[in-house]
Parts: structure tokens; C-alpha cells; sequence
């Protein structure tokens, strides 16, 4: 039997769908009647959640990775009784808003794997979460899997979930230069496309769904360096980088990813050269054995965004900036 079929048997088996990495799609990519063929939805920073409401009202939530998610989110625990006595599956992401309405990864860290009844109530209190639903999987008894995307989201709509913790925020069809626009002016972390006619493929990566990310380049300064490991013994595993403030130069993370070996071997040749004896950062640096160096190299990465800490989120290097690097 089918992974589909299995899911549409026993809701409990339903996994995410996923979605693959790349452009969106063209604004021109459309149906020979000329009507749209993609819906656009926001690319939310947040734990992944396949909510399950018993027709008691009881709320389980389970990860991507097949973990009980519940616990730590009593705040949510209410949502069954919205749906007064409905049994639904429903596809949605964990976030925590900061103060612009924009999720905050950082943020959702402190509620993440706590399990303790009083602690996790009290995080609810002090950093409570929201729950975007964007997918309708099962309803009463019927798979919804084989419907296709505008079916689901017009039964989700229907649902009428919306609350202080949760929401089912809309989506537009056939303008994705628009919704990339939107989002990047809204601080948040890309798009989504989806076919308007894609069914649900639990657990697949489709090609149907396309997720692409806003992505910040930052010049920052290097003032160290980490030692990488294996064949990378004795090279720049990271370098460990900050940003000029009236305060000093402030550490805000490691960058290693995206960096050749060609690159590592340069830069162990430049950093060589400017050792120092102590860190030349203002705030500390969390980081085992570091080497430290004169902030005189200047590199270009890029990044998803910034934690509450103010520290870069999935940094990747891009090249040394030679012409803002100061070696005399």
C-alpha cells in the first residue's frame, strides 16, 4: 500500500509535504486560459508541525522529525475548541512574533525541547507562540489528500481558525514578484510557490511546492579564526567575524560554509600574517581554541537574517573584499 493511501487511512501517519529549493516561478508561467497556475505564500522561520484535532478537542502537534511537539506549547492546546467537535489534520509552522510581527527563530529557540509543564506555561506567558495554518490534510473522517491545493485551502478557510495563538493567513494567485516584494519589504524569510492543482504527497519533496529564500550580504571584519577538522587540520575551518560599533567591534558569528579549499589556503596565508595576542572583540566569542587576529581583512557573506542576540543566521561566505582590506 502506498505511503498516501496509508496516510489517508490513519491520519496519525501523515507526514509534511516539502518543498524544493529554487526560483519562482515566472509571473507569465500560466494556464493556456491564461489563468494563474501558482499560489504564493510567506516562507515562515519556524518549527514545521502537523496538528492533529480529535473531535474531543484534543491537540497533538508532531514535528517534522516524528517528535511530540505538544508539551511545549500549551498555549495552543485551546485550538481544538474552536473547531467545536471537528477532526481535522492540518499543515502548519510553530513561530514567535517579535515586536513588528515578524518570527523571530531566536525567539522560538528559548520554547524549543521543554517539556516541564510549569516552565514551558510560563515561557507561553513570556514568549508566546503563534501557529500559521496553511494546509488542510484531513477532515472529518475524509483524506483530503487527493484534493488539489485551491480545494484544501478553500476547506482550511471554511474552518474559520483564528485566534490569539493561531492563524490561517491567505495566499495570492499568479503575482510572485509581488509577494517576493511584499516579503522582503515585511522582513520575512521568502516565498512559497505551490501549484494551485498539487495534491498533498505526505513526506515527498515535490517539485510542485518551490520555497526560495531572501538572502542579506553583509561586509563584516574578520578577527579570528577556527581550525578545521579532518583534512582540514591546521586551515580556517571558520573565521570568526564582527561588525565595527561606537562600542568596538562586535562578534555576531562564524562563517565556514561556502568557502573552497582554494579560499582556506588564501586565507591561512593572510591571517597568518596578522596574529594578535588577544580578542580584538568587544563581547564574547563562544567559540573553542580560537585564533585570534588584527580586524584588518574585510569579507562579503551572506545570511537569512539575525537572531534576537544579534547574531547572523546561516552565514555563507562569499569572497574577501579587497578593496575595503587594510594588510598595512
Amino acid at each position: 500500500m502506498a505511503t498516501s493511501d496509508r496516510s489517508a487511512a490513519d491520519p496519525a501517519l501523515i507526514r509534511p509535504m516539502l518543498a524544493v529549493p529554487g526560483p519562482l516561478p515566472a509571473d507569465d508561467e500560466r494556464a493556456p486560459d491564461g489563468s494563474a497556475l501558482w499560489a504564493y505564500e510567506v516562507k515562515w522561520d519556524g518549527v514545521r508541525c502537523v496538528v492533529e484535532v480529535a473531535s474531543d478537542g484534543a491537540v497533538r502537534l508532531t514535528t517534522r522529525a516524528g517528535n511530540d511537539a505538544t508539551p511545549r506549547y500549551p498555549e495552543l492546546a485551546s485550538l481544538g475548541a474552536q473547531l467545536g467537535g471537528r477532526a481535522a489534520v492540518l499543515d502548519g509552522e510553530v513561530v514567535v512574533l517579535d515586536a513588528k510581527g515578524r518570527p523571530d527563530f531566536g525567539l522560538l529557540q528559548r520554547r524549543m525541547g521543554v517539556t516541564n509543564p510549569r516552565r514551558a506555561a510560563r515561557l507561553a506567558v513570556e514568549y508566546p507562540v503563534h501557529l500559521v495554518l496553511f494546509d488542510l490534510m484531513w477532515l472529518d473522517g475524509t483524506s483530503l489528500l487527493g484534493r488539489t491545493y485551491r480545494e484544501r485551502r478553500a476547506a482550511l478557510a471554511a474552518l474559520g481558525v483564528s485566534g490569539p495563538n493561531w492563524s490561517a493567513p491567505g495566499y495570492i494567485e499568479g503575482h510572485g514578484q509581488e509577494a517576493w516584494d511584499a516579503t522582503l519589504r515585511g522582513g520575512f524569510e521568502g516565498v512559497v510557490a505551490k501549484r494551485l492543482s498539487s495534491r498533498y504527497t505526505p513526506g515527498l519533496r515535490s517539485p510542485d511546492w518551490r520555497k526560495t529564500k531572501h538572502l542579506l550580504t553583509v561586509d563584516v571584519i574578520i578577527g579570528g579564526w577556527a581550525e578545521g577538522r579532518g583534512g582540514l587540520a591546521g586551515l580556517p575551518g571558520a573565521v570568526l567575524v564582527g561588525l565595527a560599533e561606537p562600542e568596538g567591534l562586535r562578534y555576531v558569528g562564524a562563517v565556514g560554509s561556502g568557502m573552497s579549499e582554494r579560499e582556506r589556503h588564501d586565507l591561512a596565508r593572510y591571517l597568518g600574517v596578522i596574529p594578535r595576542g588577544g580578542s580584538p572583540f568587544a563581547n564574547p566569542v563562544d567559540v573553542p581554541a580560537p585564533h585570534w587576529v588584527e580586524p584588518r581583512l574585510v569579507a562579503e557573506i551572506t545570511i537569512s537574517g539575525w537572531t534576537s542576540g544579534r547574531v547572523v543566521r546561516q552565514p555563507v561566505w562569499h569572497r574577501l573584499r579587497p578593496d575595503l582590506t587594510r594588510l598595512g
